[in-house]
């Protein structure tokens, strides 16, 4: 299983990119007001990511290169980016209008329950109790952190609006699951521009102004780290993980914003943030030590994505090949039947007798 535990690293180092980026972004909303801020800084965190990740693809590819995404994944990509990028950060803007931050906070562990509710349900991807109860104490973790300790109040609206951002988001993880074989940079820096851009455009819309470039510069490097490769760590763990799982790792991300604000900005320590991580590290342990074995078939399959020459990996080249792994190409995967030790990756989403 040690190969396996490996594919763990990219969702907690997505949960700690987009955990360590709250408590900076949060030092950045004293710096305006208005109903026109949540919308401009979030544009500017999306676009820090979209423009980042592209410009990294740019260097990376040595100039602009075609996607490489198959024609009928192209569907599932922009269903993602619509729930994910566009109307996520639109119903979470409207849900902060009408909560206290803390109840937003609370609200939020929605997405962890709703993903995995979703992904097993709707898309079948493979659970046990194991699995179900490292997710409850990391979700549990997180309520506990955010939990209110004060009044809280909210107007049904918001409530109702937090829900849908929630649900929102969830639909976009299971969809960016069905093209997490494909390029992560373009998965991510195509969700991070659509998303700066309808948010951006929203806040100019309500009346912001061009903002201050210490503001402006600070959004957009936290987008890029907190949100671009975040998420770009995210698409590959679902690419190795699945949804429910990557979902309930990426959850331990309140922790680390909390850990954060304690070390670096001097917040006071809470019973509240030692129970939130005694609770999430007994569900990410749960997750780690899994183990699922069993007979399992795979059927014919074409599809483009790095890989080594491994048991689902022996096919002939039809160009000149140097013998370097890992290497991309579009390739084919025959049936094969035998049993070994996997997680719900992208040559493991098959049913469940």
């Amino acid at each position: 299983m040690t190969g396996l535990h490996r594919a763990a690293w990219p969702a907690l180092g997505a949960a700690i990119l987009f955990g360590a980026s709250t408590p900076f972004a949060k030092q950045l909303i004293g710096d305006g007001a208005g109903l026109s801020f949540p919308f401009l800084l979030a544009g500017l965190l999306y676009l820090g990511s979209g423009l980042g990740l592209t410009v990294t693809r740019l260097v990376r590819d040595r100039g602009w290169l075609p996607a490489g995404l198959p024609a009928n994944e192209w569907p599932w990509l922009l269903g993602a980016i619509a729930f994910g990028g566009v109307l996520g950060p639109l119903l979470l803007m409207v849900g902060l209008a009408n909560t206290t931050a803390a109840t937003a906070s609370l609200f939020l562990n929605l997405e962890a329950v709703l993903t995995a509710v979703l992904a097993w349900l709707v898309f079948k991807e493979s659970t046990d109790r194991r699995i179900v109860l490292g997710m409850v104490l990391i979700v549990a973790g997180g309520a506990v952190l955010a939990w209110p300790t004060g009044e809280a109040t909210a107007s049904g609206l918001g409530p109702l609006a937090l829900a849908g951002a929630c649900l929102a988001w969830a639909i976009d993880n299971n969809l960016t699951r069905k093209v997490s074989a494909s390029d992560a940079l373009f998965v991510a820096g195509s969700k991070g521009l659509v998303a700066g851009c309808v948010n951006t455009s929203l806040a100019f819309m309500l009346g912001a102004s061009v903002p201050a470039l210490p503001l402006l510069s600070s959004a957009m490097l936290i987008g890029f780290l907190g949100y671009g490769l975040s998420l770009v760590l995210f698409v590959l763990a679902l690419r190795g993980l699945g949804t429910a799982r990557t979902g309930a790792y990426f959850s331990t991300a309140p922790f680390v914003g909390a850990a954060i604000s304690i070390a670096v900005f001097a917040e006071p320590v809470t019973t509240s943030f030692w129970v939130a991580a005694a609770l999430m590290a007994a569900g990410v342990w749960l997750h780690l030590t899994e183990h699922h074995a069993h007979e399992h078939e795979h059927t014919a399959l074409n599809h483009a994505h790095k890989h080594h020459h491994d048991a689902h990996h022996q096919h002939d080249h039809e160009f000149e090949w140097g013998g370097v792994e890992p290497h991309s190409h579009g390739h084919q995967h025959v049936p094969l039947k035998h049993r070994h030790a996997h997680f719900p990756d992208v040559h493991h989403r098959h049913g469940h007798t």
